[in-house]
């Protein structure tokens, strides 16, 4: 159901430049009619309010039922330091952050992870821009599995393109679910932007490339 506060998400995404209508070509090889860049986020205001609507997503599901959240590099970093920043502004939750490096560091105090280090017992939640196959899920977890006897059950992200993965029948989020147990929280679904889209009569062109796209790629 398109609320309020999805709808002012896929506006604030849509403000940013972050949400384009058009035609691209996703990482899958994919002909998609919209495309989410988290990467055009570049100002104060934009992170600070991306960082509210996530920390308000972390609030609601899990509250203060986890020790740390990691960002993976390049984008979770920034979106991991908003939603920890935003949780303790807005709810008086202070829980630490960290993330890793693309490249080990061979000097200094070396190693990948940048911030807090988990240790054995700890649940972590992991803060990410989009799923789309399931591949940095899958780069991330024997970091996090390599740091200690940790626990991943709940991940959030901006969009949930609720496309199928590698196996058919199922996306991405569900193998993500049976291959590691990991609970993924969408501020938003492609449903919400399809249902936000037939609102208004602007949109009207768009809508028959966005419902043909999700007939061919998407679980609903």
């Amino acid at each position: 159901m398109l609320t309020e506060s999805k709808k002012a998400f896929i506006e604030f995404m849509m403000s940013a430049d972050v949400l384009r209508f058009g035609s691209f070509v996703t990482k899958s090889g994919r002909n998609t009619p919209y495309f989410v860049n988290t990467g055009n986020y570049k100002t104060g205001e934009q992170i600070a309010k991306l960082g509210k609507f996530y920390a308000s997503l972390i609030k609601e599901t899990v509250g203060e039922d986890f020790s740390a959240m990691f960002g993976p590099a390049y984008k979770g970093i920034p979106l991991a330091t908003a939603a920890a920043a935003s949780l303790y502004n807005e709810y008086g939750i202070s829980k630490p952050y960290f993330f890793n490096r693309k490249e080990e560091k061979d000097h200094g105090e070396g190693g990948s992870l940048v911030g807090y280090k988990p240790k054995d017992g700890d649940k972590i939640i992991i803060i990410e821009d989009v799923i789309t196959a399931g591949t940095a899920v899958r780069e991330t977890m024997p970091i996090l599995y390599g740091c200690g006897n940790v626990k991943v059950n709940d991940m959030f992200i901006s969009v949930n393109r609720c496309e199928v993965g590698k196996v058919p029948g199922k996306t991405a989020i569900m193998e993500v679910n049976e291959e590691f147990g990991i609970k993924v929280h969408a501020i938003v679904t492609v449903e919400d932007i399809h249902e936000y889209l037939k609102q208004s009569e602007k949109y009207n062109n768009i809508l028959p490339a966005m419902e043909d796209y999700m007939a061919k790629y998407c679980i609903l």
